[in-house]
């Protein structure tokens, strides 16, 4: 798995691998190496390319140096600016101040002059401010960040974009829009939250050095979803396997208005991989059910007089209905009517096998979430923003603030997953680890998609992995299979069933390469 960092998490792990006897130099040259390779890449040689260097006093600024030291020794027309005078650049930065040429360094006197470098380079490196920024930046730094805000060439950024905040990915004042961001040892937290993600352009993961066992010992708890971590859960069928081993998957879904939540539920599971589905609907809408799918078999239930949705009565039914499903979902179009929140919350608490708890299922808990703790099985909660301010009593704003550490506390209060749903999709377990999805694209932000990550989620747990094993497989799964949708359409024309249909894709992308989705590793 790859680990997501804080910015004091970096210093700590860059201390305890300088104590353990890595000098700090070294890591700095080696952090500068790794930028100019990707320089170089951009602009395919550097001979006699015009790159134009902004670096501040920290060591941020002391990779600029190192940039700039070996592009000249490459060949290339080199103007470095600094953010303060040379008396104020002390340490490992200092030191490679000094291995410079003179005369390609000069502290900033005047905006105008840094503007017109950046207006005839070729690239430009952002080494202004790096991960360890507080509040927004101020005085000359911000003049500088808003110079590259106007310059028209590409910008590599060191580390971080200048101005963004490494922990959260938010941006509080001026901030640099990196082509892309050259990051070490680890990747940020706040390289995966928006609005940061879409300022850091292409993001690229240097090994500088840094012995593993000092990052190790760092007790990291939030992780990337990547590739390598999905191709080794996605399920496996035996050479003799048949449907009943392939996981029997019971979906209680639907009423009237709200058939195709239902449907795309069951036909994501099917297309997951379940063997066997089953889709619980109020009895009267059982005819068009059977209509909208056709591999999944349809279970009518009592319902409400004239209402059309899920009666309490019904609760028999699907117990024994259950008694033989390998996992369960429950919500998707169910409604709100009162005797469908009360059933919700039965089922809840005496649930028989692993379930998804999605939709208005959510609503029906939000009242009582004691009937999360009884429950006996595991239990993944699929919730929204809205959906997870209604489950929590937070507010939206709150959440926003710090969504992980809220998702991380509620998932431990109830004792099940919790999937975060948002850009980027957060999955929080009981066992105190959260962990990021890097895959999907605005195109999901059309009806039915939450759906068909539910039936997806039931299919996996019914195919034997676990229950946060396949909450983070399905919502990478399901991000990327709408990526490679979007490729094909467009996001304007997405729709959910759209992602189903990519699913096959998805799952032979995800089997044939290695690393992570949206970060490139440069050696």
């Amino acid at each position: 798995m790859t680990e997501l960092i804080t910015g004091s998490q970096m210093a700590s792990i860059d201390r305890r691998a300088i104590d353990s006897g890595v000098p700090s130099i070294e890591l700095m040259e080696a952090a500068g190496q790794g930028v100019t390779r990707v320089v170089e890449n951009l602009l395919g040689e550097l001979q006699n390319r015009h790159i134009v260097i902004l670096c501040g006093k920290g060591n941020n600024g002391g990779d600029g140096f190192v940039v700039a030291r070996q592009a000249a020794q490459s060949g290339a027309k080199i103007q470095v600016f600094t953010a303060t005078s040379a008396s104020e650049i002390t340490g490992d930065a200092k030191t490679n101040l000094d291995r410079l040429p003179p005369d390609i360094v000069q502290s900033v006197d005047r905006i105008a002059t840094v503007q017109n470098a950046l207006t005839n380079a070729d690239i430009a490196v952002d080494a202004l401010l790096g991960t360890g920024i507080q509040g927004p930046p101020r005085g000359i730094y911000a003049d500088l960040i808003n110079a590259l805000t106007r310059a028209k060439c590409p910008i590599v950024a060191v580390d971080i974009p200048s101005g963004l905040n490494a922990d959260t990915g938010k941006i509080e004042g001026p901030c640099a829009t990196a082509t892309c961001t050259v990051t070490f040892a680890r990747p940020r937290i706040g390289h995966f939250f928006f609005p940061g993600r879409a300022q850091c352009g292409k993001l690229h993961l240097i090994d500088i050095g840094i012995p593993p066992s000092t990052i190790e010992r760092e007790r990291i708890s939030t992780y990337l979803i990547d590739n390598r971590r999905c191709a080794r859960r996605l399920p496996q069928r035996e050479p003799d396997a048949h449907k009943g081993d392939c996981g029997r998957v019971y979906i209680l879904a639907g009423s009237v208005g709200l058939t195709g939540a239902a449907a795309l539920s069951a036909n994501a599971a099917l297309k997951g991989g379940a063997g066997l589905v089953t889709l619980g609907v109020p009895k009267s809408l059982n005819d068009i059910l059977e209509i909208k799918v056709t591999e999944a078999m349809t279970h009518p239930l009592p319902e409400v007089k004239k209402v059309r949705c899920l009666s309490l009565r019904a609760r028999g039914d699907i117990q024994r209905a259950c008694r033989t499903a390998d996992s369960m979902a429950i919500g998707p179009g169910l409604g709100t009517h009162r005797e469908t929140v009360e059933l919700v919350r039965r089922l809840v608490r005496d649930c028989v096998c692993p379930a998804v708890i999605d939709a208005d299922a959510l609503n029906a808990l939000a009242g009582d979430l004691d009937a999360i703790r009884a429950c006996e099985t595991p239990l993944v909660l699929t919730p929204h923003i809205g959906e997870f301010a209604r489950l929590t009593g937070c507010s939206i704003a709150e959440i926003q603030r710090d969504p992980i550490a809220l998702a991380l506390k509620f998932a431990s209060d109830v004792g099940a997953t919790i999937i975060l749903k948002g850009a980027p999709t957060i999955v929080a377990t009981p066992e105190g680890e959260t962990h990021i999805n890097p895959t999907g694209n605005p195109g999901m932000a059309t009806g039915g998609t939450g759906d068909v990550l539910t039936g997806l989620i039931a299919a996996l747990i019914g195919q034997g992995l676990e229950s946060s094993d396949a909450a983070c497989t399905a919502v990478y799964l399901h991000g990327l299979a709408a990526d490679i949708a979007a490729k094909k359409i467009g996001q304007i024309s997405l729709i959910a069933s759209d992602i189903i249909e990519n699913f096959a894709p998805a799952i032979h992308q995800i089997r044939s390469s290695t690393g992570c989705f949206d970060l490139h590793l440069t050696t």
